[in-house]
């Protein structure tokens, strides 16, 4: 079974374009999503529709609780805060009723046995929303942090910077991110997971879009906030 893994859309959906081409092209069986759909993009309700339309399993992510309520303070930074709720009141304008409906309701984790693997995918942490767990972490702190429940593989997605790592015999992977990247390459990033009984296989596939198309949505729509998100978007990182 060939298994696809995206996150941290954030309302890029010409890049969830690509990469959905990507995934039919490579022949994945099932996808699945570990949020962070809509905010921070200059086509939320696109980006929401077409993962509605692939029918996946969808988890939630921290840009996803703050469509629904907003940013609280304490959340990020003190002086982006305004900023950033901002961004949020623009994305909530343009979903319906039953959008902020599907975003609320989205479950916290995943947890599934492929063939004799058992998986668990999350948001940023199995406890956690918002927590930063970077692949700067040693061992230790990564499986306390990361690996504490009863699976083989765990995948993650949040810092949007993409790894493959082996500890104590155990997978973990973070998928980066379909629509942010931030490690410096400003390709979209997502996971492969081959699993055949008891053999798996992991792959990190990069994708490349119209990024000159996206930083024109970001003008065209007048995106508060869109200059930092444009040089972000050039950049590959913040």
């Amino acid at each position: 079974m060939r298994i696809a893994f995206i996150s941290d859309i954030h309302g890029n959906a010409t890049a969830l374009e690509a990469v959905l081409k990507n995934i039919n092209q490579n022949k994945v069986d099932q996808v699945f999503v570990l949020g962070d759909i809509c905010f921070r993009g200059p086509e939320p309700k696109r980006s929401l529709d077409l993962v509605q339309s692939i029918d996946p399993k969808v988890i939630k992510g921290n840009a996803d609780e703050w469509v629904v309520r907003g940013i609280k303070e304490g959340e990020v930074p003190a002086s982006a805060i305004e900023i950033m709720n901002k961004e949020r009141d623009w994305t909530f304008s343009r979903l319906k009723e039953e959008d902020i409906e599907f975003l609320k309701g989205l479950p916290m984790d995943l947890k599934l046995e492929v063939g004799s693997f058992k998986l668990h995918a999350f948001h940023a942490t199995p406890d956690s929303l918002f927590e930063v767990v970077t692949p700067n972490e040693n061992d230790q702190n990564l499986e306390e942090k990361l690996m504490g429940t009863e699976a083989d593989i765990f995948i993650y997605a949040h810092i949007h910077k993409p790894y493959i790592r082996y500890i104590n015999g155990k997978c973990l992977i973070n998928i980066g991110s379909v629509g942010l990247p931030f490690d410096g390459l400003n390709k979209s990033s997502y996971a492969i997971l081959d699993v055949e009984g008891d053999y798996f296989q992991t792959s990190i596939v990069r994708v490349e879009y119209d990024i000159d198309k996206v930083i024109n949505q970001y003008i065209e729509s007048k995106y508060p906030n869109s200059e930092q998100m444009i040089k972000v978007l050039k950049k590959g990182g913040i």
